[in-house]
């Protein structure tokens, strides 16, 4: 399998995230002490909270994302290793943040990283469990599951037009699809009425093969979609 993965991001992401963090708790810190001794400075020492909590939030967020390991681009290489040369995966190069092209046809891939019971139930996603620590993460740290189905939607469209605009004029783009992949080995799924294909990453690879069987891709579009699109910078 071929890989393209926008390092300087990665790297100065994970930079952002290890800043802000750092700042987050220095304000902490400063609010604390106004309100223990100023206190007379309540708009000050309120102030400085709800900037030093602003400010960790989007510390987790990047650190998440991007500064813990291995992460989501990692745990995907790991997956589909072995797929073969003719795929080509592109983390972070193009507008969905991670992008399958191959004879399975073209993937937009999203990865999550809840660790409990994840269901779809009566058109609705839900996770489930894990007690207080999940609870928490689930409402402030950005680990809550939102709507995938919107989120899918929104990476094809912009995809498509992404494509339109790179491609030859009068080029016939074939269908975008959305996988979920849900990157963590605590994670139990019971989606089977699920909209899209959600697996773990174990099962992606195989899944891959026979999508790539079911409904192959034109090899003369996959090549131009090749020449297009940012080039590899190594095989796995």
């Amino acid at each position: 399998m071929r890989i393209v993965t926008n390092q300087k991001l990665i790297k100065r992401n994970a930079r952002i995230g290890q800043v802000t963090s750092l700042v987050a708790l220095a304000i902490l810190a400063v609010g604390m002490y106004i309100t223990f001794k100023m206190p007379d400075k309540v708009a000050y020492s309120l102030g400085a909270l709800l900037i030093g909590f602003f400010l960790s939030q989007m510390g987790i967020y990047y650190g998440n994302r991007w500064g813990r390991s291995p992460r989501p681009d990692e745990v995907l290489d790991r997956g589909l290793k072995g797929l073969g040369r003719e795929y080509t995966i592109y983390h972070y190069v193009t507008p969905p943040s991670h992008l399958l092209v191959g004879p399975a046809g073209i993937w937009t891939l999203l990865p999550y990283h809840q660790g409990w019971t994840i269901t779809y139930q009566k058109g609705r996603w839900r996770a489930r469990g894990g007690g207080f620590v999940q609870s928490y993460l689930r409402v402030f740290g950005q680990e809550n599951l939102g709507r995938p189905d919107l989120e899918a939607r929104s990476e094809v469209d912009v995809l498509k037009r992404h494509l339109t605009r790179l491609l030859p004029e009068g080029t016939e783009l074939p269908e975008i699809r959305t996988a979920l992949l849900f990157t963590n080995p605590k994670a139990e799924l019971n989606v089977k009425d699920a909209p899209l294909p959600s697996l773990t990453p174990k099962d992606l690879k195989e899944f891959l093969r026979e999508q790539a069987k079911t409904k192959p891709i034109l090899v003369d579009t996959l090549d131009s979609l090749r020449e297009v699109l940012p080039q590899p910078t190594k095989e796995e």
